[in-house]
């Protein structure tokens, strides 16, 4: 064995230790005894407010292709890529639908799948392919290998036939999946859900005993087990008053849900999930321990963006780069980048700074406005000037 290849073997060995073999979520049990699924935790208020924000807001966001010619930069609108990332990557989803299934694949599993349909040499099309199904291996040869059934049939294609972005970790096999790494978190705050439900469900709550001076008969024991838990049992029935005679008496068994701190523990489960996902908790309509409006908020939305978003968009736009772009393609300034300026439509000020650095005509074609005579020309604010000159033409 050569250097090349003990080094190459030596990079699968270590690759192999964090292998996406290994972090796969299916029907996980968490500590709480919970089994995590994708589908028993979209059940969860806060895992489907951040995934509906994350995946929703980078769908959202145009997707353009860029090409530079002579220091000029300009969208690329007759390049193949731009309609298949732009407007509809294939026959039955928009842009829109298509990016909201790869983010929303990667927040869950780490990485999101698609297979490249060829045609005449360029990619015509791109089937998203769920990652649940994916099993990926290194071959001897060193290239990466997918395979998958889905509807009875086996397919097995190749790192050239496949797009492959990966999530959180810098593995070449696959992202860290957020269901393996936040099962227990996922777990205890479906225990507690099921725990508050079961509660309210009860409708004898705090449970307890009835207590009797004396040995039942068998037709009163049946009053007690039966008649009674149909009459006061489930939350339709909450508050009903108690009615007990003969000497009956009742005795409290377990503490009330608030001593139990079972809301402090819900509470809790909001803020340990938006955390995985990187989501200020106010954004999913947390905002039990801030103000819910504010400079302080405004900063946590700031940070969202640079800190959250930013990382994801930065990683598509790569994978799309490499894997998509020919060498052609990069030797002649091709590039592929998510248009921003969407993420300004409801910040004004914002908007306005970042206008004037354009020209009026930049400007109202952003603003989906037809261009004016004149609007080419870039200007600047007039200032420091003495009043006296002012209107002079000299002085402009």
């Amino acid at each position: 064995m050569n250097l090349v290849d003990r080094v190459k073997a030596s990079i699968v060995r270590r690759l192999s230790i964090a292998s996406p073999e290994g972090w796969r979520a299916q029907n996980q049990e968490a500590d709480a005894g919970e089994i995590v699924t994708e589908s028993s935790i979209m059940a969860l208020s806060a895992v489907w407010a951040c995934a509906n924000l994350l995946a929703g807001t980078v769908s959202s966001l145009p997707l353009m292709v860029y090409r530079t010619r002579s220091s000029v930069r300009e969208v690329d609108r007759a390049h193949p890529l731009y309609r298949l990332l732009h407007d509809s990557p294939n026959f039955d989803q928009t842009a829109v639908d298509f990016w909201q299934f790869v983010q929303a694949s990667l927040e869950f599993w780490g990485n999101a799948y698609a297979e490249k349909i060829i045609t005449n040499g360029v990619v015509s099309a791109l089937v998203p392919v769920s990652p649940n199904l994916m099993k990926v291996e290194r071959l001897q040869n060193g290239s990466i290998e997918y395979t998958w059934t889905f509807e009875n049939q086996f397919y097995r294609r190749s790192d050239a036939q496949m797009l492959h972005i990966r999530g959180f970790g810098g593995n070449p096999l696959g992202g860290m999946s957020t269901l393996h790494f936040g099962k227990n978190a996922f777990g205890l705050a479906r225990a507690v859900d099921r725990a508050a439900g079961a509660t309210f469900k009860n409708g004898l709550r705090p449970s307890g005993a009835l207590t009797f001076d004396a040995f039942l008969s068998k037709e009163n024991r049946e009053i007690a087990e039966t008649k009674l838990v149909e009459k006061y049992v489930g939350a339709i029935n909450a508050g009903r008053p108690l009615v007990l005679e003969g000497g009956t008496k009742w005795q409290q068994l377990t503490i009330n849900p608030e001593d139990a701190q079972m809301l402090e523990s819900r509470r809790f489960s909001v803020e340990e999930i938006c955390r995985f996902f990187g989501v200020p908790p106010h954004m999913v309509g947390h905002t039990e321990n801030s103000t819910s409006w504010g400079t302080g908020l405004e900063q946590q939305t700031l940070g969202f963006q640079k800190f959250t978003l930013g990382p994801r968009i930065r990683r598509i736009e790569q994978a799309l780069s490499k894997q998509l772009l020919t060498p052609a393609d990069r030797a002649n300034g091709v590039s592929i980048e998510f248009s921003l300026e969407g993420l300004l439509r409801g910040d004004s000020a914002g908007r306005s700074a970042y206008y004037q650095t354009m020209t009026i005509n930049e400007i109202r074609k952003l603003e989906n406005l037809p261009p004016v005579p004149g609007g080419d020309v870039p200007r600047m604010q007039m200032q420091n000037v003495p009043i006296t000159e002012a209107g002079n033409d000299d002085a402009s």
